[in-house]
């Protein structure tokens, strides 16, 4: 056998056990069958990999009282106190932290305001709120396993670099390296918006269906996807860049320096600035909301038909999302997840106008307006999943 049909069966057998753990942690206690039953594998191929993940102590078997005159059926759980995992969101305003034990639990939870969003800024504020967070969890030092961070743009996992951040203006911005130097923990980097996904998958919105979006709303617009059970990333980790999908070459500058981007027409600023053209000061986008769901006037005619177009934009995006993967649900989440009751209904109308034959109608919208401690766990789900992988590889 060649070597590169050697190594796709490994990565076959490390996605597999990888899916395994994560619906054992999702649908646990299970048994066996069962679990076989919700990955659609037989019964063989589940106890064929299922060795590594219990000598490694990842998983534990153990009985249950039998029912009736039965006898004691095994039971698969995670065995959650093996490791402590550390998870990150690196936002252009402030930090967001989790620690949690390998069955993703929160055992703590922080945040850091950061006075910029430069990379010395944001990486330091990171150290220092990881070690704030161990500090409040029993014997951290023998039992962290890893430091997960999600950040916006493009993301170079296997080289933990973001390569380039519109939001957070970074640019080949190293961000596993100096994390690791400063808290000597191994760190895992993901697109902020993939963090997401794989917490929506194992603990929110997501645990019913194999192909899925994440699409998220606020100052900027992120997608992620889930593909047929595995979080999808493409070739170089730009898959998802919903936000940046021109639709408007002569439409308003956007954050990446290109015209018409359909974050320029559906993100905060624009909505920000259908309010500043008609004269109307707005400050910030929870002021906008306000206005908009404040007593009838002008101010509130004008913030309803800047959600409205707002919302539109953002239809067409997803239409187009839609017709390409033919998905079986989004989830809109996100800081401007607060406001569907203001975009929504124009979005599922653009969409449903704009998508072709049936492929509106064969996704269901789910709204969750995520906090940003969803995301951090999102982040050290990863460290889990990569270590689950790395462990029996």
């Amino acid at each position: 056998m060649s070597p590169s049909k050697i190594r796709f069966s490994e990565l076959v057998s490390e996605q597999t056990r990888a899916e395994i753990f994560a619906t054992v942690l999702t649908a646990g206690p299970i048994s066996r069958t069962q679990l076989a039953q919700r990955l659609g594998l037989v019964p063989s191929s589940v106890t064929r990999m299922l060795p590594p993940l219990l000598e490694h102590d990842y998983l534990r078997e153990s009985d249950t009282a039998p029912q009736g005159r039965g006898r004691p059926q095994k039971m698969l759980h995670v065995n959650p106190d093996k490791h402590l995992v550390v998870g990150m969101k690196i936002g252009p305003a402030q930090v967001s932290g989790v620690v949690t034990d390998m069955a993703a639990n929160v055992l703590a939870r922080a945040e850091e305001p950061i006075a910029d969003c430069t990379p010395e800024t944001a990486l330091s504020a990171a150290a220092s709120l990881t070690g704030r967070l161990l500090a409040e969890a029993p014997e951290a030092a023998d039992r962290v396993l890893g430091l997960g961070v999600g950040v916006s743009g493009h993301v170079d996992s296997a080289a933990g670099t973001c390569r380039y951040s519109a939001l957070l203006d970074w640019n080949k911005v190293d961000v596993a390296g100096p994390l690791q130097a400063a808290t000597g923990l191994p760190v895992v980097v993901n697109n902020d918006v993939n963090t997401l996904v794989v917490a929506e998958r194992w603990f929110g919105e997501g645990r019913d269906v194999d192909s899925f979006a994440v699409v998220t709303v606020g100052p900027g617009i992120g997608c992620g996807l889930l593909l047929d059970g595995a979080l999808y990333s493409g070739a170089t980790g730009l898959a998802g860049e919903l936000g940046h999908l021109p639709l408007d070459p002569a439409g308003p500058m956007c954050s990446c320096g290109r015209r018409g981007c359909l974050e320029a027409l559906a993100g905060d600023r624009a909505v920000l600035r259908h309010l500043q053209d008609a004269g109307i000061p707005c400050g910030d986008i929870a002021e906008a909301i306000d206005l908009a769901r404040g007593e009838g006037g002008s101010a509130r005619t004008v913030a309803r038909s800047a959600f409205t177009e707002a919302g539109t934009a953002l239809g067409r995006g997803i239409a187009g999302m839609c017709n390409l993967l033919n998905l079986q649900k989004i989830i809109i989440a996100g800081e401007g997840a607060v406001a569907y009751d203001l975009f929504g209904p124009a979005m599922t109308a653009a969409m449903e106008a704009q998508a072709f034959s049936t492929a509106a109608r064969d996704c269901d919208i789910h709204v969750d307006p995520a906090r940003h401690d969803l995301w951090a766990r999102g982040a050290a789900c990863l460290v889990i999943r990569d270590a689950v992988g790395a462990a029996i590889s």
